[in-house]
């Protein structure tokens, strides 16, 4: 099934986008489940959501996003999908993705878990229990303890139709879980990243799959040079892991908000990813006075986005891209250039 880049404007954002073109966190991280922030506003009866099937080819990449299109990026602040548009589709899905991108989302972020046989494959929980539909061998319990062909036999869409009933639409029904390869055979360089390494219950290593899938696909360049792709992650071994087999991958530390983790990202990491609750006028500029950018999650409420935005954040992560590319795109924050 493919997913499409289009032209929208949507729930009355009069946005008009270019066309061709592990753990103590999970519970801070539970915020940000797809949805889990809906304005009754912003959203009726489903008409008027973007839809996959708005064209029928995906062409070239957005002009939307000059960060991705091989110049230096840009100094406004990151727009970030998180797990795609998750607000309109389900997330993790090709999907979702592609809406992201089609709404103005800078970076589009991938949850990463180990499968059985050691393929990465993008979804945010330990289990597949909330996500996929299907035979309960295949699609119940640890995704650690199920082989890639076992996964490829569920449906990641389905949920999101019962969950969601004004947003569902009828293809997304028996959408198949992505591995990090397919998205990265699908978008090549024409995207940002933003990956999330979790453990997911596995003892088994997944950064030396990540650098070597990041290699592969010639992305490991722009990810130093352009921070095409940012790697991040609540567990800072992790990290130091990414680190140990490349020392210029950039990093994002997760949940930083004391001044003490602050200062301890600051000895490798590009930057942090605090919850949004824990945001404010000091947390910023301490991260700024050590160079540090920071990303909080998840802000999907437009009156938070923008009090966050004038806050001068690097970016943010929302399920709903749209909405934080509207205030993007009208300026008016008066921040220094975002670090980028």
């Amino acid at each position: 099934m493919e997913y499409t880049y289009g032209c929208w404007s949507i729930l009355g954002c009069a946005l008009t986008l270019g066309c061709g073109g592990s753990n103590a966190a999970s519970a801070a991280d539970n915020e940000s489940d797809a949805g889990a922030i809906v304005d009754p506003d912003a959203v009726s009866d489903g008409s008027d959501l973007p839809h996959p099937d708005a064209v029928s080819d995906r062409g070239d990449p957005p002009d939307a996003n000059p960060s991705i299109d091989g110049g230096a990026p840009t100094a406004s602040q990151a727009v970030i999908g998180h797990r795609g548009a998750s607000g309109y589709a389900p997330e993790h899905t090709l999907a979702s993705y592609e809406l992201a991108i089609t709404l103005g989302a800078d970076y589009i972020e991938q949850d990463v878990a180990l499968t059985a046989d050691g393929v990465l494959v993008c979804l945010h929980d330990a289990t597949l229990d909330r996500t996929a539909r299907g035979d309960a061998a295949d699609c119940k319990g640890a995704v650690a303890t199920k082989t890639l062909a076992q996964l490829k036999n569920c449906d990641m869409g389905s949920w999101f139709n019962g969950a969601y009933p004004d947003r569902a639409r009828p293809d997304y029904v028996g959408l198949k879980i992505p591995t990090l390869e397919e998205v990265f055979q699908r978008y090549g360089a024409t995207a940002n990243y933003y990956i999330e390494t979790k453990t997911l219950g596995t003892t088994a290593q997944m950064e030396p799959e990540l650098v070597r899938l990041l290699n592969q696909y010639g992305l490991r360049d722009a990810s130093v040079k352009k921070h095409a792709v940012l790697v991040q992650s609540f567990d800072a071994e992790s990290l130091q892991r990414v680190r140990a087999l490349d020392t210029e991958i950039p990093l994002i530390l997760l949940g930083a908000a004391t001044a003490a983790q602050i200062r301890a990202a600051a000895e490798y990491a590009f930057g942090i990813g605090p919850s949004s609750v824990s945001v404010n006028q000091t947390l910023i500029d301490t991260a700024h006075g050590l160079k540090l950018a920071v990303h909080p999650y998840t802000i999907n409420e437009s009156a938070e986005l923008e009090r966050l935005s004038r806050l001068c954040v690097d970016g943010m992560f929302t399920n709903f891209p749209d909405r934080y590319r509207a205030i993007v795109s009208a300026g008016g924050s008066n921040c220094p250039p975002a670090i980028r």
